[in-house]
């Protein structure tokens, strides 16, 4: 597995990382527990070092397997996220330091004998960032020594923005071959503060594997039966058309052209993968490649037109 800096903190990152919220349960339909430890161990030793979850996926449960597989491994890290409050139903965002700390304490227990490696904040507003009280708290967090580096999980650009003028360590998006103008507004601002960036949905929730037909139907457990209407569906497939050209040689699937096209991108620190059996870990991690270029540069030079042939850029 090959390695990449997560901008500067000096921790640890292997260029594919491990997404659990899949793996939870949470959002496509549950995982039974051994089946989890087993992915976790198998992308240990695979190389992959760098762990995303939440204090909230699983109910914690996904934190605690963790701790529980790594044990204290010193190469692997481990990123969680705070500031989701579960109960009452529905769920709803809390960045109140009483609930950050309450939230903090529980990540902790549930992640022992490891201590805190990365904490971002999940998925604030703007207004939050700017506010600084939320953002202010983790800073004390990582001087204090509780943790080692801090950032924030967000949902547009506008947010990413407002975290990196808080001076967030790192800054975890999404990105994708066929969403890409966050990561691209931010870059050169990330670039200059030396930001790590962790890239999740690069599969677009599935889509990118390209085996959706145009009338799939989701069921109701599944996160995705809510996310896209018919029409919605049917215009995304199509946008597929644009990416099958690069399919060739070795690039052999849509799913590896996908994969490849965010690692291809240097400023990524890491491609968040989010498996839910060994079976998709070994095939996504061989969809990786074995060394650059990920994708042949030649093949790259029409995709923007395509994309925007197709409606897929704006």
């Amino acid at each position: 597995m090959r390695q990449r800096s997560l901008g500067n903190t000096g921790l640890p990152c292997s260029e594919l990382g491990l997404g659990t919220w899949g793996l939870s349960g949470d959002g496509y339909g549950p995982v039974a527990a051994e089946e989890q430890r087993r992915v976790i161990g198998r992308a240990r030793a695979l190389g992959i070092k760098l762990f995303d979850t939440a204090g909230v996926y699983g109910h914690g449960s996904m934190e605690e397997q963790l701790a529980a597989v790594l044990g204290v491994d010193t190469e692997a890290v481990i990123v969680t996220k705070i500031g989701t409050q579960l109960e009452p139903d529905p769920s709803r965002k809390n960045f109140s330091i009483e609930f950050l700390e309450k939230s903090l304490d529980a990540c902790a227990a549930r992640l022992r004998p490891r201590a805190l490696d990365i904490v971002l904040l999940h998925n604030p507003s703007v207004q939050t960032l700017n506010q600084g009280i939320a953002t202010e708290f983790l800073v004390q967090q990582v001087l204090s020594g509780r943790m080692r580096a801090w950032g924030v999980s967000v949902g547009s650009r506008q947010t990413a923005e407002a975290a990196l003028n808080a001076g967030a360590q790192v800054i975890e998006l999404g990105f994708n071959i066929l969403w890409a103008q966050d990561f691209r507004d931010i870059q050169e601002m990330a670039k200059e503060k030396g930001v790590g960036i962790l890239a999740r949905s690069v599969l677009a929730h599935g889509l990118l594997a390209g085996y959706f037909p145009s009338d799939k139907v989701f069921p109701s457990y599944d996160h995705r039966s809510e996310r896209w209407t018919n029409e919605e569906m049917r215009r995304r497939i199509r946008h597929l058309d644009a990416i099958r050209p690069l399919v060739r040689g070795d690039v052999s699937s849509l799913r590896s052209a996908a994969i490849r096209w965010v690692l291809n991108h240097d400023l990524v620190s890491s491609t968040i993968i989010g498996p839910r059996n060994c079976l998709q870990l070994d095939q996504l991690v061989r969809d990786a490649g074995k060394e650059p270029p990920y994708l042949p540069p030649e093949s790259l030079g029409a995709l923007e037109a395509r994309l925007e042939d197709v409606g897929a850029r704006p």
